[in-house]
């Protein structure tokens, strides 16, 4: 557990999601590491030709969900911090369920992504080399899958994430599952993600091709 925060408070660092318009019933918000954003647009088979340089981030969610078609939006966002960069699907889920999404972005390196989709399931995901090393809803951290599940349980525990947490023993659910789940991707990348990340990342949007 985070010091000084219980099982019932937020992680600090992470309050301002609760109040962000752009990120709302849907997004996915991935960190992939020592690719470049043109090299993961490519790997995302963005097209070239439809990219635009800036977007202002409050215009990004509405025309996101304006053009959102079956099983993702048609805009994401990308930004080099550090050694990684920063991927924001506003609306779409794409990285975090679709193999041929995912496979090629993590082939050769590591993607830590968290989805929040309010009309299905939320995940969190380590996925390396095109394999889901751990992956699990955030609600349900004792049911876990993935190659090496165990891989981060101690960081688990100190963000709230108890991986041995069983709903049906404990009758309730976890407070506050996406702002842990950021909280243990932070654990991984040593990124916050925070509005400056997410302002940056906007500033650089790419629309995906259709």
């Amino acid at each position: 557990m985070i010091k000084g925060v219980t099982m019932t408070e937020c992680p600090g660092e992470f309050r301002w999601l609760s109040d962000c318009e752009e990120l709302v019933e849907i997004y996915c918000v991935s960190f992939v590491r020592g690719l470049a954003p043109e090299e993961v647009l490519r790997r995302f088979s963005v097209d070239g030709s439809t990219m635009e340089e800036t977007v202002a981030v409050d215009e990004l969610g509405q025309r996101s969900v304006e053009s959102m078609g079956d099983d993702a939006a048609a805009y994401i966002g990308t930004a080099k911090i550090g050694d990684w960069t920063l991927v924001v699907e506003p609306g779409g889920w794409q990285i975090a369920v679709d193999p041929e999404i995912y496979i090629p972005i993590s082939q050769g390196t590591e993607v830590v992504l968290v989805c929040r989709h309010d009309y299905a399931s939320d995940t969190f995901a380590y996925i390396v080399d095109g394999e889901p090393v751990v992956q699990f809803d955030p609600v349900l951290p004792d049911d876990r899958s993935g190659t090496d599940p165990d891989r981060f349980v101690e960081e688990m525990r100190e963000v709230g994430l108890d991986p041995d947490y069983d709903i049906d023993i404990d009758g309730s659910c976890i407070d506050f599952p996406i702002e842990r789940s950021f909280a243990l991707a932070s654990r991984i990348t040593g990124l916050h993600f925070s509005p400056e990340m997410l302002e940056l990342c906007f500033s650089g949007e790419e629309p995906l091709d259709d």
